[in-house]
């Protein structure tokens, strides 16, 4: 499967952003999608996901409630809608696609996109 992230940009503190990520190749719904974030010098880390099948959720506990991720299967699309933003947000945002559900691991999903930057001013 293939995966291109898009959206990202410059927002001010307190705004809001939605990334997509389009997918293409291997059935869609064959994958958990995931969200992963790297900030300058930092590791990267899990946002959300969004499972195969009934399409359910689960997120990073600190970005819960601002953050919402969703999918459309006839779209092939996956996007992250992201609110009240703050400045530690600021990070380059990829998409990946992966096998089990649940997990937090990057390690854990086969396939990335290239990133979108999203710089949060204060």
């Amino acid at each position: 499967v293939q995966l291109q992230a898009f959206g990202g940009g410059l927002v001010q503190a307190g705004g809001s952003l939605t990334l997509s990520c389009a997918a293409s190749g291997r059935t869609f719904r064959s994958y958990v999608m995931g969200w992963f974030r790297q900030a300058p010098g930092e590791e990267r880390e899990f946002v959300a996901a969004i499972g195969r099948s009934d399409r359910s959720t689960y997120y990073a506990d600190s970005l819960k409630g601002r953050f919402t991720i969703s999918g459309d299967n006839a779209k092939n699309t996956v996007y992250l809608k992201m609110n009240s933003l703050k400045p530690e947000d600021t990070a380059v945002y990829y998409c990946a696609a992966g096998l089990q559900y649940g997990s937090t691991w990057s390690a854990t999903y086969g396939y990335w996109g290239q990133g979108t930057l999203v710089t949060v001013s204060s």
